[in-house]
């Protein structure tokens, strides 16, 4: 039997849309399982219409979905609720990132599921999870991030908190429940059974603070992290250092210190009582960082420095613009960029995929659907519908597509 990948025969269906859901089935498909999307009539994925556009397709739309097959259902009709239940049995895996109870207004919550599917794992991704005081609330990634305890870590001490302008929770949650379904589907394997799985980026969040909830606790409240802006509050020196070209990360800890005092060819540093101690050097990082930076200052470019601290193994990196990292030829000799072709908008670059197998290939060659591509080849190939009960859903409008490049037909 060919297996293009670690997924391959694993059927998904992917009631989820926007990013953290996308995320888990988008790294299911790159890694082989077959994912259909469900997506609900008439516009589908909100996101399909959201960011950069071209040629009518969104960046954003494909980028999470490729390698996706789309059903576009009219679930308010008795039809298309019934194709739901009909198609539960046939699949291994149902995720969805709608808010709590609505999966179940659908006719599949958990105990239906799992009646029609005993082995069907079913996965819900939400801002604060299915139970408790906060569930029912409306909330996306920055929400779960200031409930987290996250928002309020970030930023300048005296100033207002600083929001990433990056989806690190709704990726980290997805990555999470790729943890959890892939364990349950192990778990399956060997004989357990199919079972419930209840990711939130609330907890997925919380689950980053290293060492800070232990701190709190642990002290009775007499410690706890606080906003250290560009300089870490808990290490020293450790932060982001004005140079000549931009700024750069320097993370001199442990035995890196004493390399970099060596570096900058001032050993008289590390009997310094102002520094001589990790904690005395926490205590006057700001002073710390004006010292550094001054040497800084006497080279004429940035990669001067690099080079000397790179050759001392202290740990440092240039603040790289988003465009400068995609150029890196690091990130472009792994793969870390990738460069892809989708239909009508053309060639681009996105993240590429960060799982990495030694017995497959990185990465398969994969396509975003337009909305409804595949409700035939679902309908026919999972529950063997003909083409006369095919054009009658399409006729009734519980099917909806979209026209295909270079077709007059379809409706959205």
């Amino acid at each position: 039997m060919n297996h293009p990948h670690v997924l391959s025969g694993i059927k998904v269906l992917d009631f989820t849309q926007h990013l953290a859901g996308p995320t888990t089935t988008r790294l299911m498909a790159e890694m082989g399982a077959e994912v259909v999307k469900l997506e609900l009539a008439p516009r589908g994925d909100q996101v399909r219409k959201v960011g950069y556009l071209k040629g009518g397709r969104s960046a954003y739309f494909l980028s999470q979905n490729r390698g996706k097959k789309s059903l576009c259902l009219n679930v308010k009709t008795a039809a298309g609720r019934q194709i739901l239940q009909d198609l539960v049995p046939q699949f291994d895996v149902l995720l969805e990132n709608f808010a709590p109870g609505v999966i179940g207004r659908m006719g599949l919550d958990w105990s239906t599921v799992h009646e029609l599917n005993p082995k069907l794992i079913m996965c819900s991704i939400s801002t604060f999870g299915q139970t408790g005081p906060l569930a029912d609330l409306p909330g996306f990634d920055y929400i779960g991030q200031a409930y987290a305890g996250v928002t309020g870590l970030i930023g300048e001490p005296e100033g207002s908190p600083t929001l990433p302008t990056v989806a690190m929770g709704d990726v980290m949650t997805g990555v999470h429940a790729l943890a959890a379904i892939s364990s349950a589907l192990y778990h399956r394997a060997v004989g357990g059974p199919g079972q419930y799985l209840d990711l939130s980026l609330l907890d997925s969040y919380f689950h980053c603070h290293e060492s800070g909830v232990a701190m709190i606790s642990g002290s009775e409240g007499r410690f706890a992290p606080s906003r250290g802006g560009s300089h870490s509050p808990g290490l020293a020196p450790l932060g982001a250092f004005k140079g000549n070209d931009g700024y750069l990360i320097i993370i001199a800890v442990l035995h890196q210190w004493q390399a970099l005092c060596e570096v900058m060819g001032m050993p008289e540093l590390l009997t310094d009582p102002r520094f001589a101690k990790i904690n005395d050097r926490v205590r006057n990082r700001l002073v710390l960082a004006e010292i550094i930076e001054n040497w800084i200052a006497s080279f004429e470019t940035d990669r001067q420095v690099i080079d000397l601290l790179e050759a001392a193994r202290v740990p440092v990196a240039p603040v790289l613009t988003l465009q400068e990292a995609m150029e890196h030829p690091h990130l472009r000799e792994r793969g870390t960029v990738r460069t892809v072709t989708e239909r009508e908008f053309g060639t681009f670059d996105m993240p590429g995929m960060p799982l990495r197998f030694s017995a497959y290939a990185n990465d398969l060659d994969l396509q975003a659907p337009y909305l409804g591509e595949h409700n035939r080849d679902v309908l026919s190939n999972f529950l063997s519908y003909d083409e006369a009960r095919i054009e009658e859903l399409e006729q009734a409008g519980v099917l909806v597509a979209e026209s295909l490049p270079g077709q007059q037909t379809g409706t959205a």
